[in-house]
C-alpha cells in the first residue's frame, strides 16, 4: 500500500494568519501622514524607550523601522529597500477627491511627483556633529 501525503495546515486559518501578518508594515499613505512637519519631529527626536530597538533613537521614518545603532541605520540608508521606498513615496497617495475625479465628478488631475530626501534621526545627527568636532580639534592641534 502506498503512503498518501496529508496536508495538515490547509484548514488551519490561525497558522495562515500568523504568517500573513508576521511582517506587516505601514502602508504608503500611513507613512505619508507621518511625513507631515508636525508629526515627523516626534519620530526623529523620540525619548529613550528601552522596549524598542536601539532605545528608539534610530528610526527610519520612510520605512517605519527601528534600528539597533547608528551603523545599522547608515547601512539601511544605502540599501536598495530604502531607496525603493523613497521612490514609492515620490507620488502623492491616492485620495477620496482623486477617486471622485476619476469617476467623472470633476476634472482629472494626475498625481504630482515630490522630492523625498532621507530624514536623519536627531541621535544620528548629534553623533555626526560630535565626530566633526573631534576632527576639527585634531586638525587644530596639529
Amino acid at each position: 500500500m502506498t503512503y498518501k501525503r496529508k496536508k495538515y495546515h490547509r484548514g488551519e486559518t490561525g497558522i495562515q494568519k500568523k504568517y500573513r501578518l508576521k511582517r506587516k508594515t505601514k502602508d504608503l499613505d500611513e507613512i505619508d501622514a507621518d511625513l507631515k512637519a508636525e508629526v515627523v519631529d516626534n519620530f526623529l527626536n523620540q525619548p529613550i524607550d528601552l522596549e524598542k530597538a536601539g532605545g528608539g533613537q534610530f528610526y527610519c521614518v520612510h520605512c517605519a523601522r527601528y534600528f539597533i545603532d547608528d551603523q545599522a541605520i547608515k547601512e539601511h540608508f544605502r540599501s536598495k529597500v530604502h531607496k525603493r521606498r523613497l521612490k514609492a513615496l515620490e507620488l502623492e497617495p491616492y485620495s477620496v477627491e482623486e477617486s471622485l475625479r476619476a469617476a467623472g465628478q470633476g476634472n482629472y488631475i494626475p498625481p504630482k511627483k515630490r522630492v523625498i530626501e532621507t530624514l536623519f534621526p536627531k541621535a544620528l545627527e548629534n553623533k555626526i556633529e560630535e565626530k566633526m568636532e573631534e576632527v576639527n580639534e585634531l586638525l587644530n592641534s596639529m
